[in-house]
């Protein structure tokens, strides 16, 4: 069994920022902040300091939010992929070699996308003239 390591400060952070950021009480407060901005705007006339505080605020929200949703997908990503080399070197007559592809060089990547794409051309051809793509019955 793998340790589990218990989580740094800033990984706990951007998860939790993550979750309450995808809530729809959240959305909703952030557009009551933009209709009380609107709202208040005859009472400012309109002026460029009134128009600078929204600016300010969405820059400064929008930048910082930028590289906790790049560390949440970097994270769910590197999951993901771990559990799909999991699945491979699991199965029996699944290729090894493809565990870790997303280390590869992108024309490594196209050529093994194309063998895999001309299978599947095969595979739905098969179909097309009546044959299995597998050796599993069709579910009815």
């Amino acid at each position: 069994m793998i340790p589990v390591k218990p989580t740094s400060w800033f990984t706990r952070f951007a998860q939790q920022t993550s979750r309450l950021a995808g809530r729809p009480v959240v959305f909703v407060m952030a557009t009551a902040v933009i209709v009380v901005w609107g709202v208040s705007g005859p009472m400012f006339h309109y002026s460029d300091t009134w128009q600078l505080v929204i600016n300010t605020g969405t820059t400064i929200v929008t930048f910082l939010m930028v590289f906790l949703i790049q560390n949440t997908q970097n994270r769910d990503s590197a999951a993901i992929q771990v559990k799909l080399d999991e699945l491979i070197r699991a199965i029996d007559g699944a290729h090894n070699a493809l565990l870790d592809l997303e280390e590869l060089e992108e024309t490594d990547l196209e050529r093994i996308r194309s063998n895999y794409t001309k299978l599947a051309e095969r595979a739905r051809w098969d179909l097309r003239t009546g044959k299995q793509d597998t050796q599993v019955t069709d579910v009815e």
